[in-house]
């Protein structure tokens, strides 16, 4: 007798507990294997839901019922059997080393490797994202507005406004210049394991 059993990478088990602490409450997995396999992956992954021997229309229905109830429904797959489900969640993430074209083109986001930390690397660089824009609206509206009623009052010439708006538009620039550099030791880490 020879037994074959696939096993889950460690760095699948961190990336579902990164991502429960980021907030995400429920965690599907939906799968074409045999129910046997799906529910001890879904088990050592710590999965909310397991469905196996799903086809792609089972996917799709899924993703359909989970938005009809109001939720805002991530779908993360490499294959062609992913694709509807793909194009159907409200954020897609393609799995980009191991997949497919058609699954590729049909998600919102192609990660380049199949690193599962990136997932929760995506959540955390999009809420720094959204952070970074609110205060650079904030900071160039309450700039344009102070420097706009000075000016009307006649306190600032009009080539000293011209140039503080030069100022803001360079402090916006530079606040979003921030995120380049967000996520380095994700890189580290990956040139660590190259050998």
């Amino acid at each position: 007798w020879i037994g074959l059993e696939d096993r889950t990478r460690k760095e699948a088990r961190d990336a579902v507990d990164d991502l429960r602490t980021l907030g995400v409450k429920e965690l599907v997995m939906v799968t074409g294997d045999r129910w046997s396999v799906a529910r001890r992956v879904a088990r050592e992954m710590g999965c909310t839901e397991v469905q196996a021997e799903a086809m792609p229309s089972d996917k799709l229905k899924l993703v359909d019922a989970l938005k009809s109830q109001g939720r805002r429904v991530a779908v993360a797959g490499d294959g062609v059997n992913d694709a509807p489900a793909l194009a159907a969640g409200d954020l897609s993430i393609a799995m980009g080393a191991a997949g497919s074209d058609v699954a590729i083109n049909s998600a919102s986001i192609v990660l380049m490797n199949n690193n599962l930390n990136r997932l929760g690397f995506l959540i955390r660089l999009s809420r720094r994202t959204t952070t970074v824009i609110h205060q650079s609206l904030i900071f160039g509206v309450g700039f344009v507005v102070v420097f706009m009623i000075l000016a009307g009052m006649g306190f600032l010439h009009a080539i000293v406004g011209a140039l503080l708006h030069l100022l803001a538009a360079a402090f916006v620039i530079l606040n979003s210049a921030r995120l380049v550099r967000f996520g380095e030791e994700l890189q580290e880490e990956t040139q660590a394991e190259e050998p």
